[in-house]
């Protein structure tokens, strides 16, 4: 058993130092292996953090680079932008002149077309004005035929007018006296009359009577005497109306009333007024 105890302790011996030479080993290569990584981790971040500073000294001369290129530009913008500024105006009349330019070449093509058609319509009025010409020509000769026509027909005219204004004015003088020797026989009969009944000592009946016959011929003459009256009226109005259908034409041929040479008057019944009808037509005369 001591044996045994002995040869087994031997055996944990040397098994426990070969595990701890296999430890050591173990842990030898792995602080190799450790140092060897550390050694490359160290030299990888030593690379990288000189890239980095080269990196970031490169960079630093970049953003230097940029700000100076960065000044430029904005002096550079600053110029352009005075000289946009300076440029604006001119570019603003620039573009108004182009505007008006194309405006005006809007209106050229416009006054080409009208000119076009001015001339074809001044074609057309020409040919018109020929025949235009041509009328008015033959024109003049109808107005001078006709011109002598209205001096003849004035001539005529007044002359028949001078006529009937002397038979009208002869028969209403003649018609005046008519009615006033009717209007002085009526008012002797009423005085004979009058002087009668006051002579005769008749009855009221008899008297009625002969008032009854003297009422029917007074009735009868004052008839006969509005008659006339009428008549004279509407010879008168006739009178008148031919006055002025003879102005109206005078003026209708452009003869002013001036140079008839004379008046012509017209006619009016006195103490009467005349109706206002239509040629042919009289008022009652009152």
């Amino acid at each position: 058993m001591k044996m045994l105890r002995d040869e087994l302790d031997l055996r944990r011996k040397t098994e426990v130092h070969e595990a701890e030479e296999r430890k050591n080993s173990q842990i030898s290569a792995l602080m190799q292996r450790h140092e060897e990584a550390f050694a490359d981790v160290r030299n990888y971040y030593n690379d990288v953090t000189l890239n980095n500073l080269a990196l970031i000294s490169s960079l630093k001369e970049q953003m230097e680079d940029m700000r100076k290129k960065e000044e430029h530009l904005e002096k550079e913008m600053m110029e352009v932008s005075a000289q946009n500024r300076r440029l604006a105006d001119p570019l603003q009349k620039a573009r108004d002149e182009m505007a008006d330019m194309r405006k005006r070449l809007g209106s050229y093509e416009r006054d080409k077309q009208i000119l076009v058609c001015t001339k074809a319509r001044l074609k057309v009025t020409e040919k018109e004005l020929k025949s235009l010409q041509w009328e008015h020509e033959v024109l003049e000769q109808r107005f001078i035929k006709v011109q002598q026509e209205r001096d003849e027909l004035y001539r005529k005219f007044t002359a028949a007018i001078l006529e009937v204004q002397q038979k009208v004015g002869f028969k209403n003088l003649v018609l005046e006296r008519k009615v006033q020797a009717l209007n002085t026989a009526v008012e002797k009969k009423e005085v004979q009359l009058n002087e009668v009944l006051a002579a005769s000592n008749l009855d009221p009946a008899a008297l009625t009577l002969v008032s009854r016959q003297l009422e029917d011929v007074l009735e009868s003459k004052n008839s006969t005497i509005k008659d006339l009256q009428y008549e004279l009226a509407r010879v008168c109005k006739a009178h008148n109306d031919l006055l002025r259908t003879y102005e109206a034409k005078l003026l209708a041929f452009g003869v002013p009333l001036d140079n008839v040479g004379f008046k012509p008057l017209e006619t009016a019944v006195m103490g009467q007024m005349l109706g206002q009808g239509p040629a042919g037509l009289v008022g009652t005369p009152t």
